[in-house]
């Protein structure tokens, strides 16, 4: 078992494919088990991408855009698209083109291409130059101690964004408070119920925005807004609840030094009334009815589950829990004129009784701390009914959001669960970010919290109004998309009868997105073994991506990539096909599919159908005799290919039994959201051993690489331990690197401790969410964090036959050696 070096490969497209040379017909395409899929990073920075100052040449046809594939008729001034192989007429500016006078597009080096697009429209803010918004939506249920961090952070925050961004301000906990900012003089807080579910028109109402609040607005004249020259109707509440940071930083570090955790009565033994689902309708609604179509973000800071209104996910308490309550809720549906049935005190109601239950003033979800939040187990069994409730609850706020161009982001810190699994759909499809911490005083939340809002290197690169369009040679189709984007619901002729994840459209919208987005492109191929159009014998395959988005200044751009592949007959000349094989990318894909399955379909058995499909591609480019298991060996190009799905079986991203709903969507949120390199990191760590012997190296990720005079790096990607063994454990405890005497060998030792730390603050330093650090020592609790990844090579049940002094895992999992030997013996049967 070995490291595959962890290199960009992505180079200046920033794409990657499971196959770099295509099989021509669908049914060829099915024998390679793994799909045709294409993993790209829209807006990746590249250093050698130019920028284009004019607008882009497109197909009258199709509609893709000149590229350095195109071919070009000089003397009659033509290019012929790739695509469809329409023949263009250039404009009049390319009239001095020639073959050493070539446009930028056309240079066979910029396959990926920039045009600059112009400024963003004129936004609502009136004079305010702002290029971005974010309204801060805080939770005020904690313990005091956990309020404090969050306040610190939240005032290093508005200290670190832009003099012209926009900054709205809302807290809640058993109801919500929208803070007005414009009015300093004196704090004005606008109060929302948290029972009931908040439309937009009802907040532009309460808030006296737009024409719904023309009545309520200070100075409004007879018929309404007496509205300035140039100003639209929104700049009532721009100039009231969203001011530039340098405008309201003074006011909003006051409010905050005033602000105080939630004041509403929570009885022994329960949990407190959190209207999270609430808060954010109503900052959806006031970023909707002031900055609809410009650049926003709203930034959620949630420090338990919601408990109050629409959106909670907890379960559900017995439907009375008093008699009074009874005869009230009896009351309640012989007016309603509804049918029922008692028995004792069970209630027997219709399913539609649900919709009445929302707007009954009394609580009807589990407070009660001896009550637990849901678990995979209850999501199994169906044993949840709320959850099913919440995320339909969030799907449309997705949609609203996705609608006004603004993004969601999610800071969850808790012991316990806060609904991150009901949370990820509008988290993802609207490309927010997703951090979850156990405390909001942790380096995991303070750290990552920090670089959203740093610039400079440290910059994650938020943009905004993102979209993507897909041009495909002919008779390949697209299936779909995994990763933080919305389908447009755009059809096209490349458009597949066959959907994964966000499908049905060749264009998909990116509310927000960053340098590090990454998307998942499934594509499948038409069924027709022969096809009449023009580029039938072409050996070459054209796919372009088209990425439109708002960079962080404000700037309208539009990145072009077009990349090309081979076509080849894979019945006739397998070899070639099997050359294009990326593993490390075949891997991503396997594990973003599998947990797509695993929530789209009830029942999936993830480990089964990876074992198939593994045992598939090794019967279909393994080089056997049958039913020869000693016989078998496996094509160099997929020889890492069988330990990436033992790693991905093991993996957090299928195994969820030791996880709760909210960690694994976490997990499963930013396996699809990274690059290859680093999902790659996510399902099989990588192992560095440092010692006296040598310098430090890759190590095997087997429990036999843990030694004594060993310290080891473990990369997970959600954390990065350091390992240190016994023996260098007990010399550190005992202060050997600090003592003077013999001081090369001390100063050797001190040097040992140190390359470790220094290597895992250069991960940390580069990653966001920022993982957490464990330093342990073996034998230590910690420990688990390092034993839990590594191969269990010995376990207790062959500790005999270890050596004296060898770690062993104590677990009932099948080694990777066992797991490759039952591989064989199934690749090999007749």
């Amino acid at each position: 078992m070995s490291e595959i070096p962890n290199t960009d490969q992505e180079g200046i497209d920033s794409v990657r494919m499971t196959w770099n040379n295509w099989p021509r017909t669908k049914v060829e395409a099915s024998k390679c088990v793994i799909p045709l899929a294409a993993s790209i990073s829209p807006i990746r920075p590249h250093s050698e991408i130019p920028t284009l100052p004019y607008p882009p040449l497109r197909c009258k046809t199709c509609t893709s855009i000149m590229n350095c594939f195109s071919r070009v008729d000089f003397t009659a001034k033509i290019w012929i698209c790739p695509f469809c192989y329409q023949r263009n007429h250039f404009p009049p500016h390319y009239s001095m083109i020639s073959e050493t006078n070539l446009p930028a597009e056309l240079y066979s080096q910029y396959t990926t291409i920039e045009y600059t697009l112009g400024d963003k429209n004129q936004n609502p803010a009136g004079d305010f130059d702002a290029k971005s918004a974010f309204v801060f939506v805080l939770d005020t249920c904690m313990i005091e101690e956990e309020f404090e961090y969050v306040k610190s952070e939240f005032k290093r925050a508005i200290g670190l964004l832009p003099e012209n961004a926009m900054v709205g301000f809302v807290s809640f906990g058993t109801q919500v408070q929208v803070h007005e900012l414009g009015f300093s003089d004196m704090s004005k807080v606008y109060v929302f119920r948290g029972t009931k579910e908040i439309s937009k028109d009802q907040v532009m109402e309460q808030l006296g925005i737009g024409v719904a609040g023309r009545r309520n607005v200070p100075g409004a004249g007879v018929g309404g807004y007496q509205q300035q020259k140039g100003m639209h109707m929104q700049n009532s509440g721009v100039a009231r609840f969203l001011l530039p940071a340098s405008d309201c930083e003074f006011t909003l570090n006051s409010l905050l030094d005033e602000l105080q955790t939630d004041q509403w009565p929570v009885a022994p033994g329960t949990r407190a009334s959190r209207c999270t689902g609430v808060a954010l309708s109503v900052a959806a609604g006031l970023l909707g009815a002031c900055l609809p179509g410009t650049g926003a973000r709203i930034v959620a800071l949630v420090g338990g589950p919601c408990t109050e209104g629409p959106g909670t996910g907890l379960k559900l308490k017995p439907l009375m829990d008093s008699i009074l309550d009874q005869h009230l809720v009896v009351a309640i549906l012989t007016i309603l004129h509804i049918d029922f049935v008692t028995h004792g005190r069970t209630i027997h109601v219709p399913c539609d009784i649900l919709k009445y239950i929302d707007q009954m003033p009394f609580q009807i979800i589990s407070k009660d701390l001896s009550d637990p939040v849901r678990s995979h187990k209850d999501l199994d069994k169906d044993a949840a009914p709320y959850f099913k409730k919440a995320v339909k609850f969030y799907d449309s706020l997705a949609k609203q959001l996705v609608s006004q161009g603004h993004v969601l982001d999610l800071f969850a810190s808790a012991l316990d669960q806060v609904g991150v699994a009901e949370m990820k759909v509008a988290v993802e499809r609207t490309g927010g970010l997703v951090v979850l911490s156990e405390s909001f005083g942790h380096s995991v939340f303070k750290d990552s919290f920090k670089r959203v809002f740093e610039n400079g290197e440290h910059s994650l690169g938020l943009c905004f109004n993102g979209t993507l369009e897909i041009n495909c040679s002919k008779d390949i189709k697209i299936q779909g998309i995994i990763g933080h984007c919305t389908s447009m619901e755009k059809k096209g002729p490349s458009v597949a009868d066959t959907v994964i994840g966000e499908g049905n459209t060749m264009a998909w919208k990116m509310c927000g997105l960053d340098k590090s987005t990454c998307l998942t492109v499934f594509f499948d191929l038409s069924s027709s073994e022969k096809s009449n159009n023009p580029g039938a014998l072409n050996p070459q395959l054209y796919l372009q991506f088209l990425t439109t988005y708002q960079n962080p200044e404000g700037l309208m751009l539009l990145r072009v990539t077009t990349i090309t592949r081979r076509w080849v007959d894979s019945a006739a000349n397998s070899e070639e096909l099997v050359q294009g094989f990326d593993q490390e990318t075949a891997a991503v894909v396997m594990a973003r599919l599998t947990s797509l399955k695993m929530e789209a379909e009830e029942g999936f058995d993830a480990t089964r159908w990876l074992d198939r499909n593994l045992i598939r591609v090794c019967s279909r480019f393994g080089e056997y005799r049958k039913d020869d298991p000693t016989s078998f060996t496996l094509n160099s190009f997929f020889s890492f290919f069988p330990q990436f799905m033992f790693n991905l079986r093991r993996s957090q991203f299928v195994q969820v039994f030791n996880n709760s709903p909210d960690e694994t969507a976490y997990f499963r949120m930013l396996l699809n959201r990274e690059n290859i390199t680093n999902a790659a990191v996510m399902i099989q760590p990588s192992l560095i051993t440092y010692s006296f012997n040598s310098l430090p190296q890759p190590a095997l990720l087997d429990v036999a690489s843990i030694g004594a005079d060993r310290i080891l790096l473990l990369d997970s990607y959600f954390s990065v331990v350091i390992f240190h063994g016994m023996t260098i454990a007990q010399w550190r405890n005992l202060g050997y690197q600090n003592q003077p005497e013999h001081q090369a060998v001390y100063q050797a030792f001190a040097q040992l401790l140190q390359a470790p730390k220094e290597d895992a603050q250069m991960i940390i330093h580069d990653r966001f969410p920022v993982p957490r650090l464990v330093v342990c020592d073996q034998h230590g609790s910690q420990a688990r964090f390092l034993l839990a990844k590594l191969n269990p090579s010995a376990t207790y049940n062959n500790a005999n036959e270890m050596a004296a002094g060898s770690d062993i895992i104590f677990t009932d999992d099948v080694s990777l050696q066992v797991f490759f030997e039952h591989l064989q013996r199934l690749a090999v049967q007749s």
